[in-house]
């Protein structure tokens, strides 16, 4: 499998994990405590929300590297 096919599955799971880290996030700052028991994973609901968008950050970055990365085609022989 070609670097390019890998990063391509990542930047992909990464998109996917955006989308779904957005939905959790509440507009009104519930966060992950609006969700009800899986909030106790964490010690607070502060920490269940600080925890989330720093995922959602990590994530972004990665995304938006893989992007700039993928779409300038450095990764592909010239031709």
């Amino acid at each position: 499998m070609a670097l390019t096919n890998i990063l391509q599955i990542i930047w992909a799971g990464s998109a996917l994990g955006l989308i779904i880290l957005v939905l959790l996030h509440s507009p009104k700052g519930d966060g992950l405590g609006g969700l009800g028991g899986q909030a106790q994973l964490f010690t607070s609901t502060k920490s269940a929300e600080t925890t989330l968008n720093r995922l959602t950050w990590t994530l972004t970055v990665v995304f938006m590297g893989l992007t700039v990365i993928l779409s300038a085609g450095w990764l592909t022989p010239a031709a």
